[in-house]
C-alpha cells in the first residue's frame, strides 16, 4: 500500500502542511507513524478524503492547479478496467479529472486507488503520468 507524508498529502490536497496536520489532529484524515516516527496517510484513505474534501467545497486555501503545461498533480481515486480500455479518475485538489486509456497502460504505470499521479491536459486529451 502506498503511504504519503503529511507534506506530500498536503501538496496533493492543495493545502499547506499545517492545514493537513490540523486535519489529522482533528481526526478528519487517518494517520499512522512509520518506524522513524513520521506521520503517514495511507493512499486509499487519502484518495477517499480528497474526494470528500472536493465535494464539501474544498480546503481553506485557494490554489490554482494550472500551469504552462497544464499539469494537475493529484491522487488516483478510481480505476475501472475493461478488457481493452480503462478509465482513471484523479482528484487534483478541487479538480476531478477522468482519462480513458488502454488497460495495458494502466497496468504498466501501476495505477491504482491511492497512487500519486499527474494528469496532463492538452485540448480535449488527458494524459496520465505516474509520479
Amino acid at each position: 500500500m502506498h503511504s504519503y507524508t503529511i507534506g506530500q498529502a498536503a501538496r496533493l490536497l492543495g493545502v499547506s502542511p499545517d492545514t493537513a496536520r490540523r486535519w489529522a489532529d482533528a481526526g478528519r484524515v487517518a494517520t499512522h507513524r512509520d518506524e522513524s516516527g513520521r506521520r503517514l496517510v495511507d493512499g486509499k484513505d487519502l484518495a477517499a478524503f480528497s474526494v470528500e474534501l472536493a465535494h464539501s467545497g474544498g480546503g481553506e486555501e485557494d490554489v490554482s492547479y494550472t500551469s504552462v503545461r497544464n499539469a494537475f498533480p493529484g491522487i488516483v481515486t478510481a480505476v475501472k478496467l475493461g478488457d481493452v480500455a480503462a478509465q482513471v479518475e484523479i482528484q487534483a485538489g478541487p479538480h476531478r479529472l477522468v482519462s480513458l486509456l488502454t488497460r495495458e497502460a494502466v497496468e504498466e504505470l501501476g495505477l491504482e486507488v491511492g497512487v500519486e499521479a499527474t494528469a496532463r491536459v492538452k485540448s480535449t486529451n488527458v494524459h496520465i503520468d505516474r509520479a
